[in-house]
């Protein structure tokens, strides 16, 4: 049995979304939460919020009975590109530069490990 949480139109790029959620993917869902908490990156707040989701989502199913959190683990983690605002930035000699301030979908799925 797996849950999966998603979180849209988080804003930041997902470039750097991507160095986040690497270091958790394959691993128990307790050490990925102690690795996202002591991650200084400003994206690792909200893959925070997003597993503990997945989490509660796993717990809140059910379906086998009573399961231990420690007993899950990152299944899958994904982010996708979302949408990109486009903004004008003015340069000099009356030119404009574009500014793309990007944003990201990341999906986070957990499972309970195999005995």
């Amino acid at each position: 049995m797996e849950a999966k949480a998603i979180n849209k139109y988080i804003g930041s790029s997902p470039r750097k979304m991507r160095l986040v959620v690497d270091l958790i993917r394959g691993v128990s869902a307790n050490k990925a939460l102690e690795i996202l908490h002591f991650q200084p990156k400003h994206s690792a707040k909200d893959a925070e919020k997003t597993l503990k989701s997945a989490i509660a989502n796993f717990l809140h199913k059910g379906d086998e009975g009573k399961v231990d959190p420690s007993e899950l683990f990152v299944k899958e983690v994904f982010v996708n590109q979302g949408p990109t605002v486009k903004r004008i930035s003015p340069a000099p000699m009356g030119r404009a530069y574009r500014i793309r301030k990007r944003s990201c979908h990341l999906t986070i799925v957990v499972a309970k490990k195999k005995v």
